[in-house]
């Protein structure tokens, strides 16, 4: 397995490089956001560990760049711990989110967990609600003849929602299997990534497939 840790720190980058290295992984180093992404994008990497305060080109518009043609995991490794940044960093596309300073073991645990998700990803099946369709092999929506651009999230909702087509899917459960993790309960992510959806696969249309049953979630079905 190969590793590409993106850290301008140098002390922080030497201890994952080393302990990473003793866990038998693979592991490449860059030190700016501009060396990072262009190791990312010229090498097959099997996860990315990414600082967002870098110089050159921040750790955001890295992962940004990355996941406009890259479906490499990604976890944000950064001193920034408030409830905005994890979000940010989860709705441009990033897998997990850890704070520093952290335990070694920890992230170890982490980089395993994001390993196996990795290697358990057989090729999708194409999906089909009424007339919305969604190819997650090429990543690519369409809506009757239209094509959707759908953010990394967005995607990863619609995929959720078309998945589990006519079952009725709470925040909780939104949360934990888009997101992959635990949110503060006061946290609106869900019903702010369900408006953008909806903006693109719903509100230039004729027929409504999203729908809010109120107090319970969402379902995604065809009503006639």
């Amino acid at each position: 397995m190969r590793i590409l840790i993106i850290e301008d720190e140098v002390k922080t980058a030497k201890y994952l490089h080393q302990g990473l290295t003793e866990s038998n992984y693979i592991v490449d180093c860059a030190a700016t956001g501009i060396d990072g992404l262009h190791l990312a994008q010229q090498h097959a990497y099997d996860l990315v560990i990414l600082d967002v305060d870098l110089p050159e080109l921040d750790g955001w518009k890295v992962l940004e760049r990355m996941r406009s043609n890259s479906t490499t995991r990604v976890m944000m490794l950064t001193a920034r711990g408030r409830l905005a940044d994890k979000v940010k960093g989860l709705d441009l596309g990033a897998d997990d989110y850890l704070v520093k300073p952290f335990e070694f073991p920890e992230l170890l645990a982490r980089v395993r967990t994001l390993l196996r998700r990795s290697e358990q990803i057989a090729a999708p099946e194409a999906l089909k609600v009424a007339d919305l369709e969604l190819d997650p092999a090429r990543h690519r929506a369409f809506r009757g003849n239209q094509r959707i651009d759908l953010t990394t999230k967005e995607f990863a909702l619609l995929h959720l929602l078309m998945r589990r087509s006519g079952e009725v899917m709470s925040r909780t459960q939104i949360i934990s299997l888009v997101w992959d993790m635990n949110f503060e309960c006061d946290t609106n992510v869900v019903e702010v990534s369900i408006r953008r959806l909806r903006a693109k696969i719903d509100d230039p249309f004729e027929h409504r497939l999203i729908h809010t049953i109120r107090g319970v979630g969402y379902v995604l079905e065809e009503r006639q």
